[in-house]
């Protein structure tokens, strides 16, 4: 079978999140969802001018329904929740909260970063999750590098951090509830490899920086290439050395009500996730510094 042809790319514009600059290659415009994947944040962040981590990343917030996912590139992302995590992960490494029926849960720098000019990078990816499992109980799930098994291209230039599903007949530790592919990806300069979709998966990749060819069309980084769902897979080669974080998902073909932290089915689900959220019924995440 060939090999899928290129859908879509789309450009990872910077867009303001509440004073926080991230780049958001989906949604766009014209782009509403990747079903079952709702939103991709690449996010490029230091905090030499930090007034302290109680002022620095993103504060306590409430999610239901769905997966927001952390794959760190750079740095390291400090998560506390309201089951009692508490657990810091660094570059290489991920931490995948299936949020279920409501998790409070914060996003802050490790301590080290603060007043350093070191930079933080990682991808936030919301993953739809089952209406029938929208209501499970919450959990959290961090890996480090070193726990996450990697596949390396038969000319040792590709490199693949498999997080979940399976590539190459290499599985990932994290458990989700949406069947789903994820996979942080090293493309040395001269480096090949064909990569090969699930037959029923949508497939991405979105470039973190650097410069490939995939499928022999020349695509720079910060762009997010969504493919057909005809063929195999696809085949890419480094021009320049490249991060990127490799996707495939089976729709949910499900609907899709959402709002703000909350991704349900309807409205009246919605109103219940609100009301929920203001009583308390999600948790309580009272960080200590």
């Amino acid at each position: 079978m060939a090999n899928r042809k290129i859908k879509h790319i789309s450009p990872a514009n910077k867009v303001n999140m509440g004073g926080f600059l991230v780049r958001q290659p989906l949604p766009t415009r014209t782009i509403d969802k990747v079903d079952p994947f709702l939103l991709l944040h690449h996010a490029e962040v230091t905090y030499e001018n930090s007034k302290g981590a109680d002022q620095s990343g993103v504060g306590p917030h409430p999610h239901r329904g769905f997966s927001p996912v952390s794959f760190v590139f750079k740095g390291g992302v400090h998560h506390r929740d309201s089951l009692g995590n508490n657990s810091v992960i660094y570059e290489g490494g991920v931490q995948w909260i299936n949020s279920g029926s409501g998790i409070m849960h914060s996003e802050r720098p490790p301590k080290e970063l603060l007043g350093s000019s070191d930079a933080q990078e990682f991808i936030q990816l919301w993953v739809n999750t089952p209406a029938a499992h929208k209501m499970d109980e919450p959990s959290y799930q961090g890996f480090s590098k070193e726990e996450i098994p990697m596949v390396k291209s038969s000319d040792g230039l590709v490199e693949m951090s498999i997080v979940t599903g399976e590539v190459d007949n290499v599985s990932g530790p994290v458990h989700t509830t949406s069947d789903v592919m994820a996979a942080m990806v090293l493309i040395n300069k001269g480096g090949f490899h064909q990569i090969n979709f699930e037959q029923n998966h949508q497939g991405l990749v979105y470039l973190l920086d650097g410069r490939v060819k995939i499928n022999g069309q020349e695509i720079e980084g910060k762009n997010l290439v969504i493919f057909e769902e005809e063929g195999e897979g696809f085949e890419i080669e480094g021009l320049e050395s490249t991060k990127a974080l490799l996707l495939s998902g089976a729709p949910l073909n499900e609907p899709v009500s959402s709002y703000g932290p909350f991704v349900m089915n309807n409205q009246r689900e919605i109103i219940e996730a609100l009301n929920d959220a203001q009583s308390g019924k999600m948790g309580v995440l009272n960080e200590i510094f």
